[in-house]
């Protein structure tokens, strides 16, 4: 009996101090992304429908007309390492936290300062950075665990995507990063020393982003001329005289492309020339 008695007050001390792990219900996720010249995190946590009622009046899940944490558990995070536009407002860098009101034809979009609140618990409107209004969408099939992605990313535009069930929300951000680039560009070519690598990078500025295609040919130009065995840098001119409707050039610096990746064993630069020139 008393051997009996030691070992059920040993099982039961074990027992007090065994740690069970399990898989969390509402799964943490973060995401970073990259965006115009800084970073987005996004921290939030993933609950799942399990065959309950969520967006309908005095819903379980996500009820109409009430402040939503946008997941579950802690307030859904956003984190910003470069200014960013969110509705109508700049958001200077830092944390902040994303709140949203589900509604039938409108939802409410909250940005709001209170990034380590527990959940909507300690939300205060008075924290609000900016709120507004955007349409929701019907999507024909259903996911059962809450979502959230960035997509149609663009260098200064982008879109937070919110899907559960058959709802998905599209969140606008922007962000202004051309001027800044235009007076990176417009140093780096006036210094005393400029290399071939700063020429490219002109050259694409204003190719891509200015849409000066006489600038750019200029320094796609100087960019050859300072590294004459680079074939990316003369498909880079190859393409900007297309588009100024001068064939011949473009054929000759294509032509030159494909030698010069010939010799280097760059097979996809051989073939991007080829194409191009398929297109004169």
């Amino acid at each position: 009996m008393k051997r009996l008695f030691l070992f059920a007050a040993t099982l039961g001390v074990y027992a007090a101090n065994a740690q069970i792990t399990m898989p969390a219900p509402s799964p943490v996720q973060t995401i970073v992304q990259n965006f115009g010249l800084g970073k987005i995190e996004l921290t939030y946590s993933r609950p799942s429908i399990k065959g309950r009622v969520l967006f309908k009046e005095k819903s379980e899940l996500a009820p109409l007309g009430v402040l939503w944490r946008t997941g579950a558990n802690a307030a859904t995070k956003l984190k910003f390492t470069d200014n960013v536009t969110i509705g109508g407002k700049l958001i200077d860098t830092g944390s902040y936290a994303l709140y949203t009101i589900p509604g039938k034809d409108q939802w409410t979009i909250i940005i709001n300062k209170g990034f380590n609140n527990s959940g909507s618990t300690g939300y205060k409107e008075s924290d609000d950075v900016v709120r507004f209004m955007v349409t929701p969408d019907k999507m024909k099939e259903s996911i059962e665990n809450f979502t959230m992605q960035f997509s149609n990313i663009k260098p200064e535009s982008c879109e937070l995507h919110l899907m559960w069930g058959n709802t998905a929300v599209r969140i606008p951000i922007t962000t202004n990063v051309k001027e800044r680039i235009r007076a990176q560009v417009e140093k780096a070519l006036a210094a005393d020393k400029v290399d071939a690598g700063v020429y490219q990078a002109a050259a694409n500025f204003y190719y891509e982003w200015d849409k000066d295609l006489n600038k750019a040919l200029s320094n796609a130009a100087k960019a050859t001329e300072a590294n004459p065995k680079a074939y990316y840098l003369f498909i880079l001119k190859a393409r900007i005289e297309k588009d100024l409707g001068d064939k011949v050039s473009a054929k000759a610096d294509a032509n030159k492309c494909i030698a010069l990746a010939t010799d280097a064993k760059n097979e996809d630069y051989v073939r991007m020339a080829k194409e191009l020139i398929a297109k004169l």
